[in-house]
């Protein structure tokens, strides 16, 4: 099939072809209805039952495509979007993906706090993130003696804030290099965490989930950079709009019933105001009067998460026949 030419009049939807975000990406294309078949090798598949087309794109060069109009939406982290400095509208945060940008040093160094590091070497695969926290440490460093060491080590390690990444200026370039920074940052791909081991290194700045990775190197975190997290991206002038909110609301359902179950029971109404306290619902409890007086049905989404609380709760305040139903797919507006 010449794909080039079936992909007039498609949405171009940009997913992570590969890494941590990748299977995710998949669930919940499917549980969005969103289906394809994608042949062995190639990077374009184009939907069965939509007009769109998924490419397959690294993680780190979703932002850009989506930021200089190539594709209409993607899925990426917010630290590719930071690093990038993409021209992006961020639709929503998925729920999955979770993790941090860290600063990370051999756990038997000597060096205990981010300052220790200026003017020694850094790699990392975020070269402008790393440099633009490194300017912020460099300048801190260089304040006037006397300010509160407290403050700034809090100051420091603080994270950086992702909006305010979107409007300052940069002068930072994507291998590191930025005038007055004395710490140098180094560009590298892949296994960014043998770099300290190797003798190429005197720190890291990579991303971390769980931190087995970084212990079995060796390493320990002295600062977080930022919290990042997938998210649903799209370019500022998609060429189907309508489209585009479609699959937004398709995808906020599906997270939504990942997140939710639907929580039942009957309670006299005496004890009611007690009962929706527990179960306040996403907006409110829906109430309905029984055939038996004084007694009333509720039902009421609560967290996957909390529900075994939740019913147990439920229970001591004296509610009957407490059921827990699972949401399938939903739609929902607002915040997930």
């Amino acid at each position: 099939m010449d794909l080039v030419n079936h992909l007039n009049n498609r949405l171009l939807f940009a997913v992570p072809k590969k890494g941590r975000l990748h299977e995710k990406c998949l669930d919940l294309l499917h549980g969005a209805d969103i289906q394809f078949h994608r042949h062995n090798r190639l990077d374009i598949a184009l939907c069965i039952n939509q007009p769109i087309a998924l490419v397959f794109l690294p993680a780190a060069d979703i932002p850009v495509f989506v930021g200089e109009g190539r594709v209409d939406l993607g899925i990426t982290g917010q630290d590719q979007v930071a690093e990038s400095q993409a021209d992006v509208k961020e639709l929503m945060e998925l729920d999955f993906g979770k993790c941090k940008l860290q600063v990370q040093v051999p756990e038997k160094g000597p060096i205990q706090e981010p300052r220790e590091l200026i003017g020694k070497n850094i790699v990392t695969s975020f070269t402008l993130l790393a440099s633009e926290y490194f300017v912020r440490v460099e300048e801190q460093e260089g304040d006037e003696i006397g300010s509160d060491a407290g403050e700034r080590e809090k100051k420091e390690n603080g994270e950086l804030n992702l909006n305010a990444l979107k409007t300052i200026p940069r002068a930072v370039s994507r291998t590191g290099e930025v005038d007055g920074i004395v710490t140098r940052i180094k560009y590298v791909g892949g296994s960014v965490e043998a770099a300290c081991a190797l003798g190429v290194a005197d720190g890291i700045v990579d991303l971390v989930e769980s931190g087995e990775t970084m212990r079995a190197a060796g390493l320990k975190p002295i600062a977080t950079i930022l919290t990042t997290g997938a998210v649903l991206i799209t370019s500022k002038h998609p060429s189907n709009p309508a489209l585009v909110k479609t699959i937004e609301s398709r995808i906020r359902g599906v997270i939504v019933a990942k997140k939710y179950v639907l929580c039942t029971y009957n309670i006299s109404r005496d004890k009611l105001p007690a009962a929706t306290k527990v179960t306040p619902g996403k907006r409110a409890p829906s109430i309905m009067q029984l055939e038996e007086a004084g007694w009333v049905s509720v039902s009421a989404m609560v967290e996957k998460s909390s529900i075994a609380t939740v019913m147990d709760r439920l229970e001591e305040i004296g509610a009957e026949d407490i059921l827990v139903l699972q949401i399938s797919n939903s739609r929902s507006s607002g915040s997930v």
